[in-house]
């Protein structure tokens, strides 16, 4: 006996177990329940199979279902069948002009080659002619039994027709349902709240409570969650602080182009100075020469303010002294360097920019250094502005990690070996070094490291001792040496959570859903 049951119906459960209790056997829901929506009998299912009441076996199938088209074909007949039956009904032969106007356009366009090719008509100069007697037109024949099967057992029939846009295939989802153990032909309903009316009453007594289901998943608590560059930003520090490392207060998002450009030996002419590669700031577009750092006020009795408080002893004479130094040392060479050579313009030094690069606050932080010459080891990571195109791996502003090691007597061997070692702690164990070009920095080089999953080598940051004309002008001692290495933030970011496009991780395309839902990471492992 086959049951059969029509519209949807938000609780199904009371129909299921009738559907079972009038056949012997398990129950498809594809021939029960034919129009009713799979989420609607899903719950019915999983509330009854709760309670064992009912057992079920998940059907996962492809249907193959008629395009628009395809159900036209069907009740109508094929374009081919219909240009035969055009052609043989017109006396004589139909003009092949005439055809669009008796089977219409698209059944002119598609069935006159269709009924070419299987020999049902013929060509008579300009006059279409029957070539047989009667046809099958098989198409039609192939539709109506998908159309009431689902289904064809020739699988090259439904390829082609397929390919002529006449069949889609469809995933649909049903389910074989069996009386369970603890099947009833009525569902009770059960009480999920043990109520003050019950106890008073002593109805708790004989009603059906519904059982705790302690397998169940809570409710997804809403928090808050770290960006990925704040993961891998975190764990940068963790191996710089491992390292012996202090951090450098980065909160000067503009500088003067004397502390980003010339105390760095910078040549004022350099392209990096050029506007398109550098933002300059309009109002106002000058800052007053280097001085000590403001000492807090009276009406800040915290302490606090936007840059660390100056606890050295540099006097204003110190500051002219660096000013002029680094002059010198552009315009006619000094400390054994015969300089660039050019006319340096003080205006040129004062104007302000967003910071190009974090070496900045390590000059800042090496002048400072020089009142008591020691050796030190510092880092930042903050970000910093380039006027680029934006792309897919450009940005306007990024992140920049910089290390500095001061210290007396310090090798190229030395930097190299430290590399190896740094880069390690971040899983980096196979590095390539190549001699490389920047201002402030001689010898430097290029660092790459192999990548196993890309299977080539990647820049992974750029190195190097600083100059003598960067380092003396502040007053460091002419035998102490300073390493600077530095790397994006981000390139190790998108390669830890495999982002592709910059874009996505960075700026207003980001996706909520990737910051909340990515782990922690730890650079050293895979």
């Amino acid at each position: 006996m086959e049951l059969i049951i029509s519209g949807p119906d938000p609780d199904l459960t009371s129909q299921v177990l009738n559907a079972l209790s009038t056949n012997d056997g398990p129950i498809l829901t594809s021939v029960v329940f034919p129009t009713t929506p799979f989420t609607i009998i899903k719950s019915a299912l999983d509330r009854l199979g709760s309670r064992e009441m009912v057992t079920y076996q998940t059907i996962d199938r492809e249907e193959a279902i008629l395009t628009d088209e395809a159900r036209g074909i069907a009740a109508d007949g094929s374009h081919e069948a219909k240009v035969f039956e055009a052609v043989r009904e017109a006396v004589g032969g139909l003009k092949i002009t005439a055809l669009p106007g008796v089977v219409g356009k698209e059944s002119a366009k598609v069935g006159q080659g269709k009924a070419f090719k299987e020999g049902w008509i013929k060509k008579d100069k300009d006059t279409l002619k029957p070539n047989i007697e009667t046809i099958v037109d098989t198409t039609r024949e192939q539709l109506l039994k998908i159309q009431s099967t689902k289904s064809h057992p020739d699988g090259k029939v439904l390829t082609d027709l397929r390919k002529r846009k006449l069949v889609t295939m469809q995933k649909v989802i049903s389910f074989r349902v069996s009386k369970g153990p603890k099947f009833a032909k009525e569902f009770v309903k059960e009480e999920t709240d043990l109520t003050a009316d019950m106890l008073a009453s002593g109805a708790w007594k004989t009603v059906q409570l519904k059982p705790y289901n302690f397998k169940s998943k809570g409710a997804m608590t809403p928090s808050g969650a770290l960006h990925p560059l704040n993961k891998v930003r975190h764990e940068f520090r963790q191996i710089f602080f491992e390292m012996g490392f202090e951090e450098m207060p980065t909160n000067r998002f503009v500088e003067t182009g004397f502390w980003n450009f010339d105390a760095l030996f910078v040549p004022q002419q350099h392209p990096a100075r050029d506007l398109q590669d550098t933002f300059y700031i309009s109002d106002p577009a000058f800052a007053d020469r280097p001085r000590s750092d403001p000492k807090p006020s009276s009406e800040n009795p915290s302490g606090t303010s936007s840059r660390k408080p100056d606890t050295r002893s540099y006097t204003e004479e110190d500051y002219t002294s660096y000013w002029n130094n680094v002059r010198e040392v552009h315009e006619k060479g000094k400390y054994g360097s015969i300089g660039y050579r050019y006319p340096w313009k003080e205006e040129e030094s004062l104007r302000l920019v967003l910071r190009t690069h974090t070496t900045a606050i390590s000059t800042y932080i090496l002048h400072k250094l020089a009142l008591d010459p020691k050796p030190a080891r510092y880092f930042s990571i903050d970000r910093v502005f380039r006027n680029e195109t934006v792309d897919a791996t450009h940005l306007a502003e990024f992140h920049q990690v910089e290390g500095v090691i001061a210290d007396f007597n310090l090798t190229l061997g030395g930097l190299i070996g430290f590399m190896e070692v740094f880069f390690a702690k971040m899983g980096i164990h196979n590095l390539r070094f190549k001699p490389a070009y920047n201002p402030y920095t001689e010898p430097s080089m290029e660092i790459f490291g192999h990548h196993a999953g890309l299977n080539k080598w990647v820049e992974i940051g750029n190195s190097g001792m600083f100059r003598p004309e960067m380092l003396e002008p502040m007053g460091l001692p002419k035998d102490m040496r300073v390493y600077g290495w530095g790397l994006s933030l981000e390139r190790p970011t998108m390669i830890k959570y495999g982002v592709k496009n910059i874009r996505e991780l960075l700026g207003h395309k980001v996706d909520l859903n990737f910051v909340e839902g990515n782990p922690a990471v730890r650079l050293e492992k895979d």
